[in-house]
Parts: structure tokens; sequence; C-alpha cells
């Protein structure tokens, strides 16, 4: 991870020129704006689109990874047919904008896994389902991914005959995908074309060991995909079980690891000594996602926040909101971020505010009065698509932004009470491109201040670095913010 390795050239010493005036006009964060056509597209994503896509994947009796090398299945039922369906889909909607996706299946053989999670008896295919929607601006622009996994299983999840719908766990993370690639793709028909690129995932093999999204991670590394950001959603159905009082239909949570699971010893030893275990770049991808909430939901009837390039906001989207959650996801349980967090790249999970587990995993049944199962009459569809519109959100905002800053520094070499700033161009950084420092008290989950550089690559600030805890991030001239980069210490 380009982060991490800059980690790796701290020394201390090292000499780095700054000049520039102490800023004293900071103000609140603002709002990340939204293009309103993205807003527009973003509204297009409907209850009804998304039924249908989970009813469809529901259809094939079982979509158990196991099931992909049974002959006995009866025609159109399994995690196959499933395949061909999700291949058949992302075509579709390549036609609708004039062949703007190129969609790819990535498919495999997982060898015989039986030993610690591995559960794969024998040699089995696995097929993940990709499409790409190109960006304009070259080999350099940021790319951005959405993933959810359409494998599923019951209570046994060797035996691939079992029903096993999988409305929630994890059609409804697939929905996302194949929606947000809906919405996204028509964005060239509203004459708005992002320099960076999206690709819309469904993986499998999730239940059987993260293999889909691992096998998609080490591709994409070795085909060096400029990934500078992961959104996995898995269980993102908002539980409709009758009498539920728990569950909180205008919240998401949002997993992230802290320190990275590449990070060397050293590494971690830094990031801890620096107090800067809650700035992981996955930490900075979920505070992100919190930040540009606000630029496209807000309570009823309330007046639309303004973004930075003057855009109101349609007032009759609802209410909804992520919640940062500081771990990379729940006890006992694992997600397909996690396979790209392994491979060095930024991901963070989207899941439902409370998991009903009595439809996750079980097979089909009623037992004392408690119906198990994971059924479509247990989703709620508007929930989806409010999860659907988050991710598209996030996606078109990075995708139109430009690249993460490079070498990004404070100088310690005297003590006082500023703070002073350095850093490099980004790799991408199209004309207009400005720079921006923001920043929060240690004790402070989110930014809450910023400060703009304009185009300059240095800024001193009269904040005491001891104090805060810093990011700088790359502005396009619309607006569009990359992931903030938090400073490494240097004299």
């Amino acid at each position: 991870m380009k982060r991490m390795m800059c980690m790796a050239g701290w020394v201390l010493g090292t000499a780095i020129a700054a000049a520039g005036q102490t800023q004293t006009g900071a103000a609140p964060l603002a709002p990340l704006p939204v293009n309103a056509a993205v807003s527009k597209a973003l509204q297009g994503i409907s209850a009804e689109q998304v039924k249908g896509d989970i009813a469809k994947l529901v259809s094939f009796g079982t979509r158990n990874t196991l099931s992909s090398m049974d002959t006995t299945l009866p025609p159109g039922q399994g995690i196959n047919a499933a395949a061909d369906w999700i291949t058949s889909e992302f075509q579709a909607i390549s036609a609708q904008c004039g062949g703007c996706l190129e969609v790819k299946r990535d498919e495999f053989v997982q060898p015989t896994t039986t030993t610690g999670y591995g559960r794969i008896p024998s040699p089995t295919k696995l097929v993940n389902v990709y499409a790409i929607l190109h960006g304009t601006g070259g080999d350099k622009a940021p790319w951005v991914l959405v993933t959810g996994h359409y494998d599923s299983r019951a209570t046994d999840v060797m035996n691939d005959k079992l029903t096993s719908p999988g409305a929630n766990d994890d059609a409804s993370g697939v929905a996302v995908s194949i929606e947000s690639a809906r919405a996204l793709s028509g964005l060239g028909k509203a004459g708005v074309t992002l320099t960076g690129t999206m690709v819309f995932v469904a993986v499998a093999g999730e239940e059987q060991g993260l293999y889909g999204s691992r096998h998609l991670a080490q591709l994409a590394k070795s085909e060096g995909w400029p990934l500078e950001a992961v959104l996995n959603d898995d269980i993102v159905g908002g539980d409709t079980t009758p009498g539920e009082t728990m569950q909180k239909k205008d919240v998401v949570r949002v997993f992230s690891e802290s320190i990275p699971a590449t990070a060397t010893p050293e590494q971690q030893r830094m990031m801890l000594g620096l107090g800067a275990e809650g700035d992981s770049p996955s930490r900075e991808l979920a505070r992100q996602i919190v930040e540009l909430a606000p630029s496209f939901f807000k309570p009823m009837g309330q007046h639309p926040p303004v973004g930075r390039a003057g855009e109101h906001n349609d007032a009759t989207v609802p209410a909804f909101h992520p919640v940062m959650v500081l771990r990379r996801d729940r006890y006992l349980r694992g997600g397909d971020h996690s396979s790209f967090n392994a491979e060095g790249f930024t991901a963070v999970r989207f899941t439902e505010w409370r998991e009903n587990f009595d439809h996750q995993h079980q097979t089909l049944r009623t037992e004392n009065g408690v119906e198990y199962g994971d059924l479509l009459k247990f989703v709620d569809f508007n929930y989806v698509v409010r999860v659907a519109q988050l991710n598209a959100l996030t996606m078109a905002s990075l995708a139109a932004a430009p690249s993460e800053p490079h070498n990004v520094r404070i100088l310690t070499k005297a003590l006082d009470n500023n703070s002073e700033l350095t850093w490099e161009a980004p790799a991408f950084a199209p004309a207009g491109t400005t720079y921006e420092v923001v920043w929060r008290d240690t004790d402070e989950p989110e930014w809450t201040h910023s400060q703009s550089a304009g185009a300059e690559t240095h800024l001193k600030l009269n904040v005491s670095k001891d104090d805060v805890l810093f990011g700088v991030r790359a502005v396009s001239a619309a607006g569009d913010a990359s992931l903030p980069v938090p400073p490494l210490p240097a004299r």
C-alpha cells in the first residue's frame, strides 16, 4: 500500500524545505459536494429494481459454491445459473449505455482446502463476475470497486442441495453492486464523464472461505489496478422481522481495519507511536463515507446542505447515515473486504444495523413458532436502495477526484505550537487540482476543521501538532476530494 510504503521511507533528520504563512482562518469542515447529475442518477435507484435483483437470485434455489460442480441440479438452478444471470444483467446494463461497461468473468478452480476455515472438499470451479466502467483519466486516475457475494448457504455449509435463498446474505449486497452499475453507467448520457474507473463486482466462494474475493484481489494486484477504495456490501437488507424493535432503518454500519494487514512490524510500531492507528487508509475511507453522506441524505423537509460547488439536493431524499465501527469486522465473522486488505488495498464493509441470525445461514424450517431462513420477505428493499445510493455516491465522488497526495509530512524540527505540513502532487492531478488540510482533536472520530492550501504543496497552521490529527487531500476543480493522507513526522 503506497501510504505504508511512504512510512518505510520516513527518516528522522531528513530536511524538507517549506515556506508559507501561518494560517489562522480555518473553517469548520464544509460538506463535500455532489454533482447534480450524480444526485439525479442516485435517485433513480428504485426499490422495484432492487426487489427484482434479489428475487431473481433467490429463484436459483441453491447458490452454494459447491453446487458449481453438481451435474444433477434442474436447469436454471444452482450457482452457475446465478453467475450466468449476473453476467447477462451487467451486459444488459452495458447495452443501455452504448457498451460503456467491460463485462468480465474471473473463472478459476479452487483446490481442495479443508484446513482452517477452508470448506472446499474437492476441486471446485468459482466464477467472479465484474463490470468495469472506464474513466477518462488514463492509467494513473484512481479506481473504485464495489462488491457483494452471490453465493449462499444453509445451516450445513457443505450441503449444496439444500435450498438457500440468501436474500439478505448476500443477494442484498449483489443488488447494491448491480444497481450502482445501473445508476452510474447512465452518467455519460447526462453529460458527466468521470476521470476515475469504477468496478462493479459479484464474487463467489465467500461462505467457503472468502476464496472468490481473494482470487480477485490477487488478480487486481497482479494487474496493477490503482484501486484507492473497495466497498464490500454484505448483509445490507435491513431485516424486517415482525416484532423487531431494535433495527434502525436510517443507519448502516461501516467496518474498517485499524493497522493495515500488510503493515510491517516497524510500521506498526510507528503508527502506535504516533497515535495513528485510527488513521489507516481504510479508516480514512470510512471517515470520508461518513463525511459524504450529508451531501445527499438529510431529514425530510430539512433545507438541503450546500456543497462546495453550491448544489442543493432534492429535499425528498430520506434521512440515512453511516456509522463508523472501529474494527475490521464483527466477532466470529469475516468478509470479502478482508481479502482486499490482505493484498494492501483500502477496503471497508457495509452491514445493516442489527442482524437477525434466525435469517442467516439457516436451513428453511419453523421451530417453536420461529421461522428460520434467509427469505425475500425479510428484506427491506427501500433500505437496500439507500445503501446502494451511499455506495454509488462514494464511488462517483472518488472517481471524480484526483489521486492521493504523496510524501505527506509534518515538520517536527522545532518545539513550538504551530503545525507545518508539506506534500507532493499526486500521480493523477488534473488541471485545477488544489489541496486541503483537514484535522480533528485526537479524541474525535471525524474531521472537524479544514484549510485550503490552494495549489501550494505546503501549509503552516496556528494549530498545535501535539493536540490534533491531520490529513491532506487533493481536491478537483469541482470539489471532489481524494482520501486524506495523514502526515509522517520529518525534521
